[in-house]
């Protein structure tokens, strides 16, 4: 390789590098209130950067994750057919020992609704509540 070739190569390899070291990278931002009712605004909103919009869990921030965000759409298959309702409120409510969430990558989401609802927890359930339907939906036939 030419002398002339080698600053090309050199920086389209460092700038490949800091792409890939940039892309592992999480942006830490502030939660941003949203309707208590709708399920799936609260999806999109807070699990789909690391679940994916279609809850498989490659969302755009998935890579990044120190562990793979779970497959959303298959805990019907893997429960017998049955979506698990109080397994998933309990895991988003923060009752149950998810190794994701509750970790510096993954809120737990039930005290986060708790200060977004300013202490109304009947809201914050219904926050929960709402959410766990969503993800009902998004269930592999």
């Amino acid at each position: 390789m030419s002398p002339r070739a080698i600053i090309p190569f050199l920086a389209l390899v460092l700038g490949s590098a800091t792409l890939l070291l940039n892309a592992q990278k999480v942006k830490k931002t502030t939660v941003v209130a949203t309707s208590a009712s709708s399920g799936q605004l609260m999806y999109n909103e807070y699990c789909a950067v690391c679940h994916g919009t279609d809850g498989k869990g490659k969302g755009p921030a998935a890579n990044a994750m120190k562990s793979a965000p779970a497959d959303l759409t298959t805990m019907t298959l893997q429960n017998g057919g049955k979506f698990p309702d109080n397994k998933v409120y309990s895991a988003i409510r923060g009752d149950m020992d998810t190794p994701a969430h509750g970790s510096k990558d993954m809120p737990v989401w039930g005290s986060v609704f708790q200060d977004m609802s300013h202490g109304n927890a009947a809201e914050a359930q219904l926050r929960i509540t709402n959410l766990t339907h969503y993800i009902a939906t998004l269930q592999a036939k």
